[in-house]
């Protein structure tokens, strides 16, 4: 199976239950907000998994969804909790998705105890409201040439994920289980963001993480091992992957800069939900 091949579109299984959720709000950074997968029709607008969850449950509810993405690239952990959670609480919504503190953790000196701690607190706060949660662990790093310096310091915080989960009876997203991330050809050329193949796929692991059926039963399993030009190409990419995206990765960090500085939310209040057509 290639990537084109799975991006075709699966249909919704039959016996799939109509999903209970009726208003879902995202909160997170880049991740949930959908960086480098452009919407069909509205390039400059980012999609991602979150948005294509909402479509899917959206379809399966028969239209009456209603979906808001509070998520802003860059952001980190506590402005994500303390901004953006209180805002997606005030719309009442009975389903949540709290994915971040990855940003955090590729930060020198981060205490990923106490990000788990301020996660926790959030977490008991929105299901005190009666809404459900849906929470990530992290992604394995151990094939990133630099990333995987952090990958104690992501099972760490993944450990933590699963208690918080057993605790308050949320939902878990398990980037670090995930086969299908582990395929460089599934991340976009700054090797931090999926590209909009992962994306699909991570929606689909979504449903799954909900206790839904997925459309796609294979949405998991690995790509065919790339041949050799494939291979060559990725070594010819590593010099631009440098000067274009790590560097001024780093530079940013001297500067206390974030890529979402004076950025907003692209949905900031639930409503319809924006039909994409692949």
């Amino acid at each position: 199976m290639t990537a084109a091949d799975s991006a075709r579109p699966v249909p919704a299984p039959e016996s799939a239950p109509t999903p209970r959720w009726r208003r879902y709000v995202a909160v997170g950074d880049s991740f949930t907000e959908g960086l480098w997968d452009p919407t069909p029709g509205d390039e400059d607008r980012c999609r991602g998994w979150a948005d294509r969850l909402a479509e899917i449950l959206d379809a399966r509810r028969g239209g009456d969804l209603e979906y808001a993405n509070l998520a802003v690239r860059g952001r980190l952990l506590r402005p994500i909790l303390t901004e953006q959670v209180p805002a997606a609480l005030r719309s009442e919504p009975d389903l949540v998705s709290v994915i971040g503190g990855g940003n955090d953790v590729l930060r020198p000196g981060s205490d990923v105890d106490l990000l788990a701690d301020r996660l926790e607190s959030t977490v008991a706060r929105i299901r005190e409201t009666g809404a459900d949660v849906l929470i990530s662990t992290g992604v394995d790093t151990a094939e990133s040439p630099v990333i995987k310096l952090t990958r104690s310091k992501t099972a760490i915080f993944n450990s933590h994920i699963w208690s918080i989960a057993r605790r308050h009876d949320a939902y878990v997203l398990d980037l670090w289980g995930m086969r299908f991330l582990k395929d460089w050809r599934m991340w976009s050329e700054d090797r931090i963001h999926l590209t909009p193949e992962g994306h699909r796929r991570m929606a689909q692991g979504a449903l799954e993480a909900l206790g839904l059926v997925p459309d796609d039963p294979e949405w998991d399993t690995p790509l065919p091992p790339p041949d050799a030009e494939a291979w060559a190409d990725r070594v010819r990419q590593n010099a631009q992957w440098v000067r274009e995206h790590a560097y001024p990765w780093v530079q940013r960090r001297v500067r206390h800069q974030s890529s979402g500085d004076s950025r907003v939310a692209k949905q900031p209040v639930p409503g319809a939900v924006r039909r994409s057509q692949d």
